[in-house]
């Protein structure tokens, strides 16, 4: 879909722009796209005090109840309450091994629909298709569904079984893709752009009200040429909107050490970057150990290539093995096996400190485990829980602090620095920094998420009305819980349009919208008022 298509008439706004193409952006643009949940006649909940609330008003769709007052009562293995409400609707007691059909009922009421634009990078899935494509999800396969397509019934028709009920990367960025065609969506995406700026748009001196101005580029294909590749170029766009919706997650810029030594070429802060030195044959059982500092799964998932090649593997990080908030300890070992392998590793095989400064130069092999054996259980392997990096030399040596100031030096081949991202959100002032639960700190969802309003999404700091954030941004990691942050944001923003069409103030309707809208072919790179998608 491009941008440059379709100019809309100054004055013109479009109800809502969301930023951002991922299972996020997917799931808000279907629920703003007419698909309404309601509670069906016919089921039940078990949950009796849930089923009892729902059943109080059962004409009302879920988007026009009181989320508060359903989310009363409700627990569950996320903070946000109304993910952990629409968890329970669409995945009764998945936590406990049950598969309950979910209570809700979807229809689709076109008259519900709220126009929109979703801006993406790359195809409609988003991060899922960066991911490394043959590793297995953490999630079990129908957690990473989204509402009115059931991920296994497509898998099926793939004719492919899901493997210990979870799916790998590839499929999962694959369903996503196809989720969007299935439901018809594909009208209100445009794929290939990147945000550059979104600025708050005073009224006007028509007396058009304040908005948000969104900016940016697409990328657009241009002309094939003789050795049959493509002329590539990127065109402007400009749109104004009510709302904005950020829902980029947190994949654009990997997390650093901030030490000496960490841009040298051997330094790496991508999976990817890994699996470029697997393909070109660097990596075998004779090479120098690898580095791996992180205990997320992406470090784990790097720990398990690496000792695959019986590439020797050091393994650093700040936290003890037995920390309750390591992701190890808190996945079940039989849906696990080969993270739990992993940690059995960190466990058994840790450095042991003999003097005050060592230098591991020595074959891995024969370093002494934690273990009484003799033989370590895993060859080529040794964990330096407790441990950050102080240095990394241009000789490929890196320095190891314990917490108790002892230090290491180990002699590696790469180094692999996999201590989470930050999101990319260069297009606000300051990186979005103002928006986060502590302003002086880069937004990141572990650690400083975007505040919002727990029950609407709104971004409580923004600098004007009609901005929210979902996902990642606001601490949701798993796709089951930032479905949640959909509903939130459709349910306040139908409960606005309807407050404001009482008002006589209604956004413009889709159909008035196009009516509007002049068709023009760009023909030169001059960059137009607004340009809009043709939805």
């Amino acid at each position: 879909m491009d941008l440059h298509d379709k100019e809309i008439l100054p004055g013109d706004i479009l109800p809502v722009v969301i930023i951002g193409n991922g299972p996020s952006g997917i799931c808000l643009s279907y629920l703003l796209s007419g698909y309404t949940p309601y509670l069906s006649p016919e089921a039940s909940h078990p949950n009796p005090l849930l089923h009892s609330k729902l059943a109080e008003q059962p004409h009302l769709s879920l988007l026009e109840q009181d989320l508060e007052y359903l989310c009363e009562g409700l627990e569950g293995r996320s903070s946000n309450p109304v993910a952990v409400l629409f968890d329970s609707l669409l995945l009764p007691d998945s936590d406990f091994g049950f598969d309950h059909t979910s209570p809700l009922e979807w229809r689709y009421e076109p008259e519900r629909a709220i126009p929109h634009l979703v801006l993406g990078k790359g195809p409609p899935g988003g991060a899922w298709h960066a991911m490394e494509g043959s590793m297995l999800t953490l999630s079990l396969a129908n957690w990473m569904e989204l509402p009115g397509l059931k991920l296994k019934d497509w898998m099926r028709d793939k004719r492919r079984n899901v493997r210990n009920d979870r799916a790998t990367p590839a499929e999962i960025a694959s369903y996503y893709q196809h989720y969007v065609s299935q439901m018809s969506l594909e009208q209100n995406f445009a794929c290939g752009t990147l945000v550059t700026s979104v600025t708050r748009q005073p009224s006007s001196q028509e007396g058009s009200p304040p908005c948000w101005r969104v900016t940016g580029l697409q990328r657009r294909e241009g002309e094939a040429l003789g050795d049959g590749s493509t002329l590539s170029e990127e065109v402007p766009f400009s749109v104004l909107a009510r709302n904005v919706v950020l829902a980029t997650g947190t994949h654009d810029i990997p997390a650093r050490l901030g030490v000496q030594g960490e841009s040298l070429p051997f330094v790496c802060h991508s999976f990817w970057d890994l699996e470029a030195a697997i393909s070109r044959g660097e990596l075998d059982q004779s090479s120098d150990p690898v580095l791996v500092v992180g205990a997320g799964l992406t470090a784990a998932d790097a720990v398990l290539a690496t000792h695959h090649l019986n590439t020797p593997v050091y393994h650093a990080f700040r936290r003890s093995v037995t920390d309750p908030e390591l992701i190890f300890n808190q996945l079940p070992k039989l849906l696990y096996p080969e993270y739990h392998k992993v940690h059995q590793m960190m466990t058994q095989q840790q450095h042991q400190h003999n003097n005050s400064q060592q230098d591991h130069t020595q074959n891995l092999h024969r370093s002494t485990p934690s273990s009484s054996s003799s033989l370590p259980r895993y060859p080529g392997y040794l964990s330096f829980p407790h441990h950050r990096v102080v240095e990394f030399r241009p000789d490929r040596k890196c320095v190891l602090e314990s917490d108790a100031g002892q230090r290491t030096v180990v002699q590696v081949s790469k180094a692999l620095v996999l201590i989470g991202a930050h999101p990319n959100l260069s297009f606000l002032d300051n990186n979005g920094r103002s928006l986060g639960m502590n302003p002086e700190e880069p937004i990141s969802c572990r650690r400083n998420p975007i505040e919002v309003d727990p029950f609407t999404n709104r971004v409580i700091a923004a600098n004007g009305p009609g901005m929210y954030a979902m996902g990642p941004l606001v601490g949701e990691n798993f796709v089951r819980f930032l479905k949640g942050g959909a509903l939130a944001i459709a349910s306040d923003l139908a409960k606005r349009q309807k407050e404001e069409a009482e008002r006589g103030e209604g956004e413009i309707s889709i159909d008035r919208l196009m009516d509007k809208c002049v068709d023009r072919q760009v023909t030169t790179r001059a960059e137009p008022e607004v340009y809009l998608v043709d939805v």
